[in-house]
């Protein structure tokens, strides 16, 4: 196997985790607890 093969099938699986994480992270079921997540710092009381 050439290198750069190797260079390009590492390329493509990256890529599709990347895109695959984006899936994740933009799904309507994942929402809710980013909502949460996003409004922990101001839930602190002193």
């Amino acid at each position: 196997m050439d290198v750069n093969t190797l260079r390009s099938a590492v390329t493509v699986v990256t890529f599709l985790l990347f895109l695959g994480i984006v899936g994740w992270a933009l799904s309507k079921r994942r929402s809710a607890d980013f909502e949460e997540a996003a409004n922990l710092p101001f839930g602190q009381d002193d």
